[in-house]
């Protein structure tokens, strides 16, 4: 178990984490809630309800990692280019999808990067300061959303591209006075975890 998942009965999953790893994982899910910003909360008298139909932003964020982890719904490279539409038109259909639809998902994402925190903070440390995570069906969704935008975010910030990724890519074999490596290391590690997990739920 020790450096990947695997399954538990009931459809979860579980992990041997050391007292650095948990560290770890702790600190990338807070700067991750940093990143994705405070959730929208109704202010005082107002009605809760009216506050699930605000209409979010139109324009992409111009911070490049949140831009990844909320691309474009069309014409992007994350989405799909409608047949016989111009760059305005599909621009145009890209923030009307946006703006109803990003204030939900940084919703999903801030719970999901809660649920990360949350499930670290339960942990009962055993000998050596390490400590075995179990996660329900429910928190392994979350963690895999997370793990995800994690990744994202990560490699935004390092410009990887898919070539960087392979055995052979260059993030292999960034020496070790590279001020990179430490985030390599991590963005590969959490590539191998969500690996795991995923191959964990497989029926």
């Amino acid at each position: 178990m020790a450096g990947h998942f695997e399954a538990t009965p009931g459809g979860g999953a579980a992990v041997a984490l050391d007292e650095v790893e948990i560290s770890i994982l702790r600190s990338l899910a807070v700067q991750l809630l940093e990143l994705l910003g405070p959730g929208d909360t109704p202010a005082e008298g107002e009605d809760p309800l009216a506050a699930l139909f605000t209409e979010g932003p139109s324009k992409p964020p111009s911070d490049p990692a949140l831009a990844r982890l909320f691309p474009d719904a069309y014409g992007g490279p994350d989405g799909p280019a409608p047949q016989e539409k111009s760059e305005e038109e599909l621009r145009e259909l890209s923030a009307e999808f946006r703006r109803f639809t990003e204030n939900d998902l940084r919703s999903r994402k801030r719970e999901d990067a809660l649920a990360v925190v949350r499930t670290l903070d339960a942990l009962s440390p055993a000998g050596g300061g390490g400590a075995v995570l179990v996660l329900t069906a429910d928190e392994c969704r979350s963690w895999l959303g997370s793990l995800n935008d994690l990744r994202l975010t990560i490699g935004t910030r390092l410009e990887v591209s898919d070539e960087d990724e392979g055995e052979e890519g260059s993030l292999y074999r960034l020496p070790d006075s590279d001020p990179r490596k430490p985030m390599v290391m991590a963005y590969l590690w959490l590539g191998a975890l969500q690996e795991t997990l995923v191959e964990s739920l497989m029926p």
